[in-house]
């Protein structure tokens, strides 16, 4: 089973006056877990995200596409990268997850890809 599993900054780079969402030691440990989902097969795909600022939200649902600059939610807490991890069950998922928080030094919340096979 796929898992989407997301990597919520909280603030901490920008409180810091980074412009970028880990630190260099964060960095490092964020591809030692990478390249270990590798090797162990749990690698799908994984990305950080531009900041929130660099958003835009479009809203077709209307007559015209409304484009609207900016996120679509202001929070402090913003999603700052993803990985996709494939994982036989929600326990071993999670258990992938408590070390990637841990190396990426970040809250992460997990949710199932729904899907048709």
């Amino acid at each position: 089973m796929q898992y989407l599993v997301s990597v919520i900054d909280d603030g901490q780079a920008e409180a810091t006056g980074r412009t970028d969402s880990a630190s260099a030691a964060e960095a490092a440990a964020i591809d030692e877990f990478n390249d270990r989902l590798q090797a162990d097969g749990h690698w799908v795909f994984a990305a950080g995200l531009a900041a929130p600022s660099s958003a835009t939200v479009v809203d077709n649902r209307g007559d015209a596409p409304l484009l609207t600059d900016g996120p679509f939610l202001e929070s402090k807490e913003y999603v700052a990268g993803l990985w996709i991890m494939e994982a036989a069950d929600l326990d071993a998922v999670l258990a992938l997850a408590a070390d990637g928080s841990k190396a990426c030094n970040r809250k992460l919340e997990v949710r199932a890809l729904l899907r048709e096979e």
